[in-house]
């Protein structure tokens, strides 16, 4: 069974919570800090879906790469790498932010954490309501037990 229907469900509720906060955060960041405030919220959602993208998008390729085996090395290192590449773009991103006079660091930095954490409820919904088996190849006793006929 692939992970791909749950990473599209993942990503379609992410699209829809990034709009929800742009527009939310568009309007307490106007609020806040006008115009600057406006775009400072602007940024921080895409950052948060620029970021989601660059997870799901390291999933998918490494599931391809591993040809579906997750406990591959090669996985896991596409995964993490992409964390890692996630990791520097981020602080990059927030070090060249932090003294533009065009961006409200207050909004930007509350987008940003609302984004995040909205998408880890995502993440976490979505997994949770997945029907995903843990395990494949196996009969459960009844099963077996229906079938006499089968090997094992």
């Amino acid at each position: 069974m692939s992970a791909i229907p749950i990473l599209k469900r993942i990503l379609g509720y992410g699209g829809i919570l990034a709009l929800v906060i742009a527009v939310v955060g568009s309007a307490v960041g106007f609020i806040v800090g006008g115009g600057v405030g406006l775009v400072s919220a602007l940024i921080g959602t895409a950052m948060a879906v620029f970021f989601l993208g660059i997870t799901a998008a390291s999933i998918v390729l490494a599931t391809k790469v591993a040809r579906g085996d997750l406990l591959s090395v090669a996985f896991f290192g596409i995964v993490m790498g992409a964390w890692l590449v996630k990791l520097v773009v981020f602080i990059v991103l927030i070090v060249l932010l932090k003294d533009q006079p065009w961006i409200q660091t207050q909004v930007l930095f509350l987008t940003v954490v609302v984004a995040v954490m909205g998408t880890l409820v995502v993440d976490v919904v979505v997994i949770a309501r997945s029907r995903m088996p843990y395990v494949s190849d196996i009969s459960l006793p009844a099963e077996a037990a229906a079938t006499p006929d089968r090997p094992d």
